[in-house]
């Protein structure tokens, strides 16, 4: 009967490792779940960020833009953001820095995380990913993703923490995207440096997932683990091995 946030996930990072990239929710329907999330669209066309009601596609052009209700996910995460502690970051010189103080905030390895941070960054790297054809491995298709480097920005991070033993559901550990202020740029976050930053986290222990049911769903292969692939593809499509 308590009152409570549930993070609602359509599909799995398996799926997407495997290449489903077609649409099967649309955003008119994730509105219904949450005002704060992540994704990507159909056929992995940018990446998503939905920030207090307003969901917004980072194109590989570079382009902000926010779509209409009918444009279609293959996978996503929100929820309805209710910020249940905060900090304020004083310096933060490199995303291990940044994910290293979010992890002392936690108070468990074993319940997700939903994670808002604002203010002025001195640098952010982001990306996002290429239109590309289901069937096409993650690490192929990240490969034509692009790049952006924002210097002295006001803007907002949005993501999500997952704990390791839902590695094959989601990616481990911190995932984030980025957006401006005036809603200009953005992507997925590679990297960033910032002096002071508001931080605030929310605990989520009710976590509800959508599976499609389309043919490329049903019979893909999602018995392997995707840690390996799914950190090339968090650093940038780069294998650090």
């Amino acid at each position: 009967e308590i009152e409570h946030s549930t993070l609602f996930q359509v599909s799995t990072s398996t799926a997407l490792v495997q290449g489903v990239y077609d649409g099967v929710v649309t955003i008119g329907e994730l509105k219904q779940h949450g005002d704060f999330g992540l994704s990507t669209f159909d056929g992995l066309d940018g990446e998503m960020l939905a920030l207090d009601g307003c969901f917004f596609q980072v194109r590989g052009s570079g382009q902000v833009s926010e779509p209409g209700n009918d444009a279609k996910v293959p996978f996503a995460v929100v929820t309805a953001f209710r910020a249940e502690s905060e900090f304020t970051s004083d310096r933060v010189d490199g995303f291990a820095e940044l994910f290293a103080q979010l992890d002392r905030m936690r108070r468990t390895e074993n319940l997700f995380y939903a994670v808002r941070i604002e203010g002025q960054f001195a640098s952010i790297k982001a990306r996002a990913a290429c239109k590309t054809v289901s069937g096409v491995s993650l690490v192929a298709a990240t490969l034509r993703q692009t790049e952006f480097e924002f210097t002295d920005v006001n803007g907002t991070l949005v993501g999500f923490w997952t704990p390791s033993y839902a590695r094959t559901l989601n990616i481990a550990g911190w995932h984030l995207h980025f957006v401006t202020d005036d809603r200009t740029g953005g992507g997925h976050m590679l990297d960033c440096r910032a002096n002071e930053l508001r931080v605030r986290l929310q605990e989520l222990a009710d976590v509800r997932i959508a599976m499609p049911e389309t043919a490329a769903f049903l019979q893909a292969d999602l018995s392997r683990d995707p840690t390996k692939v799914l950190d090339i593809v968090e650093q940038g499509g780069r294998d650090s091995t």
